[in-house]
């Protein structure tokens, strides 16, 4: 057992040396992950769309489309660059690019609500982008819906009620949300603490691809079980770091949220960083040269977001990659990772995501000791 030990401390240590004199695995090991956790969440720095440019256009000509006007105006979410009454000018600064959407006050509104009918506003948007589209269709939602309002109140004034009967007559109920583990509502820290496990895992596997690779085509490659783990846990030493780097500093620099469950996101990534090692040990095994793991595996990050299971719904996949999907660790690391750092589960309500990336480095492992064993100890 002793010598056991001692050839799994020899692995470890020659890994690492061999690591530090391998500049192009560094990069991919250390610097991207660096530069992913800087440039990445920086396009949502600011969370959440505002200022999104929209037009009105004004056929009815009243006091009350000019105070919608002016809602609209006002709203955090548009900024106003225009009022036409005609919409085919708001359709051409659509196609342009100068608007991002418009909202259309038809002509005898006012007259309309007057005569206690209802009148429709219609509002067109940039349907290509989803958030942008969002913020025209909530923004100009907001401002008629206030005029709306004001409106009704000033009808049950008008019938005798006070200021604070109207208000409670029309809307007798309010609703209060509040979001439990985004607070800002924020894109930014919807997207970025889950895509970074997808980070940790791609910069870590195509690392490992590579410098199994090049073990491969010199014919360094061949171990028993004590150096394979020996191995497997010098490269998982780096991906540790990027994870506490990533769970700790980043986190706490972007302000996401963060350490609902910091010991169980911890006991994660003890469990995560070496299925994902020892995966790429064994496609690095069976490209069975540098360049391979590079070309093959550049080009999987964005199937794997979507077969996690965070920005598409997992149920709406085909049947066959919902089972599939369990084969890449980042499905059950990301899931169980939400659940830890960002809502304070237990590890206890995680069980069944440790237990994939468990049986995942189990059977890896197994398949590559098979693959690589000495052939001193027969085939």
């Amino acid at each position: 057992m002793r010598a056991a030990w001692q050839q799994v401390a020899q692995a470890w240590l020659e890994t690492v040396r061999a690591l530090r004199q391998d500049f192009g695995v560094l990069l991919l090991l250390v610097a991207a992950p660096l530069v992913y956790a800087f440039f990445y969440p920086w396009p949502y720095s600011l969370q959440a769309v505002h200022r999104v440019p929209v037009m009105v256009v004004d056929l009815d000509h009243t006091s009350l489309s000019r105070q919608i006007t002016r809602w609209a105006g006002a709203s955090p979410r548009m900024a106003l660059r225009g009022v036409t009454g005609s919409e085919q000018d708001a359709q051409q600064a659509l196609w342009r690019g100068e608007i991002e959407g418009y909202a259309i006050l038809p002509q005898d509104m006012k007259r309309h609500l007057l005569r206690g009918t209802s009148a429709v506003v219609n509002v067109a948007g940039d349907g290509a982008y989803a958030l942008l589209n969002k913020a025209v269709l909530y923004g100009f939602s907001e401002a008629v819906g206030t005029a709306s309002a004001g409106v009704e109140i000033k009808k049950l004034q008008v019938s005798g009620q006070s200021a604070l009967q109207a208000g409670a007559t029309r809307s007798p109920v309010n609703v209060q949300l509040v979001a439990l583990y985004n607070p800002t509502e924020g894109y930014g820290s919807f997207v970025v603490p889950a895509v970074a496990l997808l980070i940790l895992q791609q910069t870590l596997l195509i690392g490992v691809a590579m410098f199994i690779g090049t073990m491969v085509e010199t014919g360094r490659h061949r171990a028993n079980a004590a150096g394979w783990i020996g191995r497997i846990l010098g490269l998982a030493s780096f991906g540790y770091l990027s994870g506490l780097f990533y769970f700790g500093w980043v986190f706490l620099i972007q302000d996401y949220p963060r350490a609902a469950n910091l010991s169980g996101a911890l006991v994660l990534l003890l469990v995560y960083i070496p299925a994902v090692c020892t995966l790429g040990a064994l496609l690095g095994v069976w490209f069975g040269n540098r360049e391979r793991g590079m070309q093959v595996l550049l080009f999987t990050s964005l199937p794997m977001a979507f077969l996690a299971g965070f920005s598409w719904p997992a149920e709406a996949l085909p049947w066959p990659l919902q089972g599939l999907r369990w084969l890449i660790p980042s499905t059950a690391g990301i899931q169980a990772s939400l659940h830890l750092n960002q809502m304070g589960a237990s590890l206890a309500d995680v069980r069944a995501d440790l237990a994939c990336l468990g049986g995942l480095t189990a059977a890896a492992s197994a398949m590559l000791i098979a693959f690589t064993r000495p052939k001193s100890l027969g085939p």
